[in-house]
């Protein structure tokens, strides 16, 4: 993505009010990693405005290459509304990856339709440390897909997160960061320097941040 495409995302999710500053009521990650913030890519779907000028990005990032994809996959839940929606305005067909299968009916994790020889790019909305990603993507392999690619909205940019994705064989990529959502809040006055600063701290070491309020 260029530096203009990556900022006009950014400022896209900053208008749905999609970043969560609550430095009294942290977010605590899988990992065990706590957080003054969190990006809400769920409240995209309720903007029309914002959500489109994603869902654009992700369709641009798609078709203009080197992302080869039969069918777009989303990942329950939050990847679903963006996977369908970047579908239909590609003419693609869609499916969707199921954290679990199902315990009665077809047991599958693989929903909408069959993926077995075809080119499965995986959406995400946001990748943390990337371990939900990754496991949608065995489970879209193990139902034989062929999966070289996943579209991330957003990413907060931890360490390891691009060698993971480059040891399974996938290429990650994303339309902006946290950092320059911050940049763009920042700006438009959504966020003061005392919260944007708190936050940059955070991102550049959340150990040591979370550590400090443990």
């Amino acid at each position: 993505m260029s530096d203009g495409s990556a900022r006009q995302v950014a400022r896209a999710l900053v208008e749905a009010s999609a970043l969560i500053y609550q430095p009294g009521s942290t977010v605590t990650f899988r990992s065990g990693l706590r957080s003054p913030m969190y990006v809400d890519g769920r409240r995209l779907i309720f903007h029309p405005g914002p959500w489109h000028v994603v869902i654009e990005a992700l369709r641009s990032t798609l078709e203009a290459g080197p992302v080869e994809a039969d069918i777009v996959a989303g990942v329950e839940t939050a990847g679903i509304p963006h996977s369908s929606a970047l579908a239909f305005a590609s003419r693609l067909p869609s499916v969707f990856v199921r954290k679990e299968a199902k315990e009665h009916g077809l047991g599958r994790r693989v929903e909408g339709g069959d993926v077995a020889g075809r080119r499965v790019a995986l959406v995400e909305d946001l990748v943390t440390t990337g371990g939900s990603s990754l496991d949608a993507v065995r489970a879209l392999r193990d139902a034989g897909a062929k999966v070289t690619d996943c579209l991330a909205i957003t990413t907060y940019g931890f360490d390891g997160v691009s060698s993971a994705f480059d040891g399974a064989g996938v290429r990650l990529t994303v339309l902006t960061t946290v950092a320059t959502i911050v940049d763009e809040a920042t700006a438009s006055g959504t966020l003061d320097r005392v919260a944007a600063d708190d936050i940059r701290g955070w991102l550049a070491d959340p150990a040591r941040w979370s550590g400090r309020i443990a």
